[in-house]
């Protein structure tokens, strides 16, 4: 039996942006996603995967021979999750020929169990662990396989792999890690609120480079921003901050931020995380005015910066 972890993500900084080049502040989280694998004594692959609760929410059988042939076609499966996961794992017998086909030649098979730590609609990164985790048991890298199957910076993926704060950016498709040490000492005011619903990282990569502005003289203030996020001491100029942040990405992407479009009477900062319009915000704010605040709108679910980042 192997089992593999992955981190989950979030994107504090940079988010759209840095498809273009931008440097942005990504943060590992407690939630992540594992895998275990072990062998049975057929030739198939039997896949569960199981969510926060304990409970199977996908659950299917492939043949091996037809994974390992590449002959699996969209005849054989009908379910978009089936039809995904096949993807991933051809993709990843092709950059690893011997990836399966030990258990094949011997003619037995592998039952696959991928159990999240966090719920599904949470968005910090379902397909990136699960994406990491598979890299790691077909030892291939695990960039590649995330550029041939589902595409983005691959910021996802290095906070998969790291177990620090990380300033990750694209130079000609190339991925540039710095870690950075990133612990405010106004943490206990940062606060991460759910949306209450999950956005589509890769209908919002589709929205930003169909909507997008030139964004060449917007790199340098991001880029600027990210560093003065990492070094000021001060919770007022990090608030100042973001907000200067959620305008530039706003003015980018011609959207509104989230504060003007849902919480405008809220008195402290608040950014999007990643695709705007679902999954986390980070506010800033005494604990007791940002849960009483959010609980009367309808957002329960709020975590600590402590809770939320490794």
């Amino acid at each position: 039996m192997k089992t593999f972890y992955s981190n989950g993500k979030l994107l504090l900084t940079g988010e759209y942006i840095v498809l273009d080049g931008a440097k942005a502040l990504a943060i590992p989280t407690k939630h992540g996603q594992s895998l275990t694998i072990s062998a049975i004594n057929a030739p198939q692959l039997k896949w569960e995967s199981i969510d926060d609760k304990g409970n199977i929410w996908f659950k299917n059988s492939f043949s091996l021979e037809e994974i390992l042939t590449n002959s699996y076609t969209q005849n054989n499966t009908t379910d978009d999750i089936s039809k995904r996961l096949i993807q991933i794992l051809k993709t990843a017998n092709n950059l690893n020929i011997s990836f399966l086909s030990n258990s094949f030649k011997k003619g037995k098979g592998l039952k696959v169990t991928s159990k999240l730590d966090f719920p599904k609609n949470w968005g910090l990164g379902s397909s990136s662990t699960l994406l990491n985790n598979i890299a790691k048991w077909a030892n291939i890298d695990a960039f590649k396989l995330s550029e041939a199957t589902f595409g983005g910076s691959g910021y996802d993926i290095a906070c998969a792999q790291i177990k620090s704060p990380i300033i990750y950016s694209l130079t000609n498709g190339n991925s540039t890690i710095q870690l950075v040490n990133f612990s405010p000492s106004y943490k206990s005011k940062l606060f991460f609120v759910h949306l209450n619903k999950k956005q589509d990282s890769r209908a919002s990569i589709k929205t930003y480079h169909d909507n997008k502005n030139d964004v060449s003289h917007y790199l340098k203030e991001i880029n600027r921003i990210t560093e003065d996020l990492i070094k000021t001491t001060s919770l007022n100029s990090f608030e100042q901050l973001l907000e200067k942040h959620e305008i530039l990405i706003g003015e980018i992407t011609h959207q509104t931020p989230v504060k003007e479009l849902l919480f405008s009477d809220y008195k402290n900062a608040i950014k999007s995380l990643g695709g705007w319009g679902g999954d986390f915000i980070l506010v800033t704010g005494d604990e007791s005015y940002v849960r009483s605040y959010f609980n009367k709108k309808g957002y329960k679910t709020i975590l600590s910066y402590e809770e939320m980042v490794l």
